[in-house]
């Protein structure tokens, strides 16, 4: 089975706006919340039923995709991970990451 995830990264002089972002994940069909992750959190390796997009508002966060490989995700980069996708993921550098995440069926 072939996997699509992939990473855009944030090229832009400005930082992300959360506020803005949001409205782009919700414009393409995501249903999006921003969530925050303290220093050191570990999700071991999981998947989800819908297809998900994580967008990096500040903090870095490492994502662990089976198969396909290890992304440092910094603020403004936004992931694609298509449903039933098995990864995991870490925060880096001993600070929260925020971020908003969107899900679609």
């Amino acid at each position: 089975m072939k996997n699509d995830y992939r990473v855009e990264r944030w090229n832009e002089k400005f930082s992300p706006d959360s506020a803005k972002l949001k409205q782009i994940m919700q414009a393409e069909g995501f249903s999006v919340f921003e969530w925050t992750d303290s220093a050191n959190t570990i999700y071991g390796n999981h998947e989800h039923f819908e297809e998900q997009s994580h967008w990096i508002i500040s903090g870095e966060l490492e994502m662990t995709v089976e198969n396909i490989g290890t992304f440092v995700l910094k603020s403004g980069d936004r992931d694609f991970m298509p449903a039933n996708t098995v990864h995991s993921a870490r925060v880096l550098g001993g600070n929260p990451v925020t971020y908003l995440i969107g899900a679609k069926r």
